[in-house]
């Protein structure tokens, strides 16, 4: 991969990923719908979902397996670096170069060379899945397909230590994060959390939930169908209401409760922030079982 190089007629300049201390973006489309396996084990079965005028399959091969929601850790990176870039005034492109150590300090892991051969590995699966979407399209009748990385490759020094990766990233996230009614920020501690289910709901909240005062509520079969989990439902309402005992989710709190018509639903609500305690979320960087 050169450092200019041409797509859909246009040349793409090299963007230098910045290293540093910078608020972590995630795409609300990214953390609406369900885009990733929640699994650690592979998943080759492709998440094929609809609702109203969305429609969304994901696809992976046997190979790799499906990206992750681990794997997304490294589109939060990348989101978080170029609305960082944009807002200083910085010219931002889909061509980013960054050290793994950049990348992995950034997303809560260490930098052995174990979480280098698994970062590798998250950007293999990014590259190998497939999406068809409908999603931000002006059409109904049209469909996005891409891949979470166009390309990657590894630059290393003459006795095989990484020295960078470049990675292309789609149009389409690309245009998302451009765009500031399609970016959140999260709360770092979001790397902290291990599972997967849980990781998933935390985005869910933090886009529905927003900071609103009252909350927001959700019946446990329309979770189960966003999440795109393969767990039947009976499984998936087990595991969410452990997650409701632990309260994992940084910033907000969880319910389950029955509504009038007999129907399970979730509910979560912000919790209240200590300016003291604020800056004191970051935990120490340790290794992540999903990257």
């Amino acid at each position: 991969m050169s450092a200019r190089r041409s797509h859909d007629d246009q040349q793409l300049e090299l963007f230098r990923a910045r290293s540093g201390d910078m608020a972590a973006r995630d795409a609300q489309d990214l953390m609406s719908w369900p885009f990733f396996s929640l699994a650690k084990s592979r998943r080759v079965a492709p998440i094929d979902f609809r609702m109203g005028e969305v429609s969304i399959r994901v696809e992976a091969t046997v190979e790799h397996g499906m990206a992750t929601i681990w794997d997304a850790d490294v589109l939060i990176w990348a989101a978080s670096q170029i609305v960082d870039a944009r807002d200083k005034g910085l010219r931002t492109s889909r061509l980013m170069s960054a050290t793994p150590y950049e990348i992995l300090t950034f997303i809560n892991r260490d930098d052995s060379a174990r979480s280098y051969e698994r970062l590798k590995a998250a950007l293999d699966r990014l590259q190998s899945t497939t999406i068809v979407t409908s999603i931000r399209q002006p059409s109904e009748r049209r469909r996005h397909r891409f891949s979470w990385i166009n390309e990657w490759k590894e630059r290393l020094d003459a006795t095989g230590r990484p020295l960078g990766i470049e990675l292309i990233v789609p149009d389409w996230f690309y245009a998302g994060v451009l765009d500031n009614a399609l970016i959140l920020t999260i709360d770092r501690a979001y790397f902290h959390l291990t599972g997967g289910l849980e990781r998933w709901l935390y985005r869910l909240v933090r886009k529905h939930g927003g900071r609103q005062t009252h909350g927001w509520s959700f019946e446990l079969p329309h979770l189960h169908l966003k999440s795109g989990s393969l767990s039947p439902l009976k499984h998936f309402a087990y595991d969410l209401r452990a997650i409701v005992q632990r309260q994992p989710l940084p910033g907000y709190r969880l319910a389950l409760i029955t509504d009038p018509g007999g129907r399970i639903r979730l509910t979560f609500q912000p919790t209240p922030i200590d300016p003291l305690s604020a800056g004191a979320c970051r935990a120490p960087r340790r290794r992540a079982a999903g990257l």
